[in-house]
């Protein structure tokens, strides 16, 4: 496993202006890829890097979009408009086996890594719920406690034919002694109604496991932290094509021709992103990374005195936002409960 952290993870180099009376917090996104279609391999590679990234003194650790599970690149489950396949159906089973349930053993022993470890974990997993899968994020803190989890309320475009969309109740902002951390997946961030409802929770570090590699992810990232007032974490995978199935298990959908075993396919891009909008550390694309930063905590409201979102620069008598935090829930029985035995009331 080629890390860059192997001769130390890369820290900022970036003199925020930190005072004593501020706590200050190490932070690192992981830049690695899944063990495709084995969950307790990837399970295995994920205590590796928490455990590298604790060594460093990290007290929070962050891990890419769908890391447990695995983002299924390239993958187009033999879909089309009004028919799908029988190889497409038998590679949603082996996927749907890979998926994990929350709670469940995988999600006891992420919590027992944390709690290992003393560090408050951010996991992207593929959560299975009956025969329904969700790109969710975990939080852990460092006592090894599960907090609670966000499911993507938005998959893109192929997303959605895999993953069932989330609703209001998964977005969740934690207090924890570190600061307040939440996260939003990949696309979704660039809901701007999404952002506001975590910035009305009071984010502090913001958490952005994603799938998308491309220059255009950071001009969002940098948005972010500018709007939020928050310091953003972004985690993504960098993979190559032998990190995948060989085909015939398998195949990119329209690309597979043009590929080698080193071929990379996704170029991961992780970065970590001050409240001011100074890039801390990363962006990396060489490779497999832990990428890491010291958070001065008092940045939050150095930058908030500029522009605060929901404060002092929000206009709630012209603009206004609802946010429906109930779960939607399909079926909702409404029968009375069976009287006690004897009773004749």
């Amino acid at each position: 496993m080629a890390l860059l952290a192997a001769e130390g993870p890369l820290f900022a180099e970036v003199d925020m202006g930190a005072d004593s009376s501020a706590p200050t917090v190490r932070a690192t996104v992981v830049q690695a890829s899944t063990i495709f279609y084995d969950t307790s391999a990837t399970l295995d590679k994920a205590e590796r890097l928490l455990a590298e990234a604790a060594g460093y003194g990290s007290q929070l650790v962050v891990f890419p979009e769908a890391f447990v599970g695995g983002y299924p690149r390239g993958s187009n489950f033999g879909v089309s408009i009004g028919a799908r396949t029988p190889k497409g159906k038998e590679e949603f089973r082996k996927y749907h086996a890979s998926a994990i349930d929350v709670p469940g053993p995988e999600v006891e022993r992420l919590a027992g890594m944390a709690g290992k470890y003393k560090v408050h974990l951010v996991m992207g997993v593929i959560e299975r719920d009956g025969y329904t899968l969700y790109c969710t994020v975990l939080f852990f803190d460092s006592q090894g406690r599960y907090l609670g989890k966000h499911r993507k309320l938005m998959p893109t475009a192929l997303e959605r034919i895999i993953w069932g969309f989330g609703d209001g109740s998964t977005i969740p902002v934690f207090e924890t002694p570190i600061g307040k951390i939440g996260a939003a997946i990949c696309w979704e961030n660039r809901m701007p109604l999404l952002r506001t409802a975590m910035y009305a929770k009071g984010i502090e570090i913001y958490c952005a496991p994603t799938a998308d590699a491309r220059d255009v992810w950071q001009a969002s990232m940098t948005h972010i932290a500018l709007e939020g007032g928050c310091f953003v974490l972004s985690a993504n995978q960098f993979c190559r094509r032998k990190d995948y199935p060989p085909p015939p298990d398998y195949v990119f959908s329209g690309t597979e021709e043009d590929l080698n075993p080193d071929s990379v396919v996704c170029a991961g891009g992780s970065v970590i992103i001050s409240p001011s909008g100074t890039v801390l550390a990363g962006p990396n694309f060489d490779g497999e990374a832990l990428i890491s930063a010291d958070l001065d905590l008092g940045e939050i409201a150095r930058a908030k005195f500029d522009f605060d979102v929901v404060g002092h620069y929000s206009r709630p008598e012209v603009l206004s936002l609802i946010v429906r935090d109930h779960p939607a829930m399909p079926v909702t029985f409404t029968s009375a409960p069976l009287k006690p035995e004897g009773s004749h009331k």
